[in-house]
């Protein structure tokens, strides 16, 4: 029989999600409040948005319509991420689809600032390492500003990877402007967002479809790094070659200029690497002259890590199983299923002192449907204190 509640009893906390959603919570108080466009006050304030959508990607839901039932009906969800009063559809939708995406973005700012320093960082030899890549979003008829590819609706999510920490970094939508950092019309083109995924000292992994010699150019200007796989025909002047191993897979190592002379060829010089696995051969094009020819192919392999991000997420989160049809809705539902994401890094790391895993998140599910049937209740630590004082209070005096 299931645990039941009466409906005048304050929200239920049950500690696991309580210390999965903390550092989020912790983060409400610094950001911009949301407030109502009008007189009529908020059916759904930000925190319980963010609650709502943390927990939709969490239990992997299938649709907006799917969420609201369980919010309805379901003992745990309504007890705990619920709003006090309930939540309409219209009011639901009305607030995914049209409120709260600056607050959204400051909290995955936040909290990816806080991930940065919770989590350890690998790989530190080679440098800040974020690969950069994108992904396809299936869209619906309605969804006309999704033309990414000719033929088919589909939106494109660009994100910046930290291979260190194994986290999302930064996140754009084509055509949808971040903060008004840009903003192309037409079909998307990849190669703009990684201008603004890469900072300075950071060194951006890329595969083919991101060479373009004047970004190399300026990338160098801007003292930004980057590996980028190019094409195998593209034109090379030798300025200087560098030694190779003989025992190494790698076969190919030189300064260069790019490109044809007075066309596309790069203005300042270039290393290029290849190396082959199997009867496959990579170039690899790269201001990293530090770096020696080994530490470039493993650097460029490690881009690898931001698909294997992306098919976890998608596959456990349902991240795209859309609830949202406008490019401010869709924007918000990525935020909050990679906001998810980073709070079970968080998790993860202090309670278990593990990377995220699908065995850890399903034994959360567990644990907080078990907590809220047990009748189990979150206790700050300090009230806690005050517990066991009672407790030997009692005892000492029987």
């Amino acid at each position: 029989m299931p645990n039941t509640f009466s409906p005048l009893a304050k929200k239920f906390k049950p500690p696991s999600f309580y210390k999965l959603f903390a550092p989020a919570r912790n983060i409400l108080n610094t950001i911009t409040p949301l407030e109502s466009r009008g007189n009529r006050p908020l059916q759904m304030n930000f925190e319980d948005q963010l609650k709502a959508l943390v927990y939709f990607h969490l239990e992997e839901h299938t649709s907006g319509r799917h969420l609201l039932q369980v919010l309805e009906e379901d003992d745990v969800a309504r007890e705990t991420i619920a709003p006090q009063e309930g939540i309409k559809k219209s009011s639901f939708f009305e607030a995914i689809n049209s409120r709260g995406l600056n607050q959204f973005i400051q909290v995955f700012e936040a909290l990816q600032a806080q991930a940065s320093k919770v989590l350890p960082s690998e790989h530190t030899d080679l440098g800040n390492l974020v690969a950069i890549d994108g992904s396809l979003v299936d869209a619906t008829l309605s969804m006309y500003w999704a033309d990414y590819r000719d033929g088919s609706n589909k939106a494109k999510v660009h994100v910046g990877f930290d291979v260190n920490r194994g986290i999302p970094k930064k996140i754009f939508l084509s055509n949808l402007p971040v903060r008004k950092l840009t903003q192309t019309g037409g079909k998307a083109d990849e190669r703009p967002f990684a201008n603004l995924i890469i900072s300075q000292g950071e060194t951006g992994i890329m595969d083919r479809y991101y060479q373009r010699h004047k970004n190399f150019d300026q990338w160098q200007r801007e003292k930004k790094h980057y590996l980028c796989r190019i094409r195998a025909n593209t034109k090379k002047m030798v300025i200087k070659r560098n030694d190779i191993t003989t025992d190494s897979n790698i076969f190919y190592d030189a300064v260069v200029l790019l490109g044809t002379k007075g066309v596309t060829q790069t203005e300042e010089e270039v290393r290029v690497v290849a190396y082959q696995i199997g009867n496959k051969k990579y170039w690899i094009a790269t201001n990293r002259f530090d770096l020696s020819a080994e530490e470039v192919s493993l650097a460029y392999k490690l881009r690898w890590n931001i698909e294997t991000f992306f098919g976890w997420w998608k596959r456990h989160l349902k991240v795209y199983h859309l609830i949202a049809r406008s490019e401010h809705g869709l924007m918000v539902q990525i935020l909050a299923g990679l906001i998810t994401y980073l709070l079970l890094a968080i998790y993860c790391r202090e309670q278990h002192n593990e990377k995220v895993g699908i065995k850890r998140v399903r034994e959360l599910r567990i644990k907080i449907r078990n907590e809220v049937a047990n009748g189990i209740n979150y206790v700050p630590p300090e009230k806690q204190y005050l517990k066991e004082q009672d407790f030997n209070h009692l005892h000492a005096n029987t």
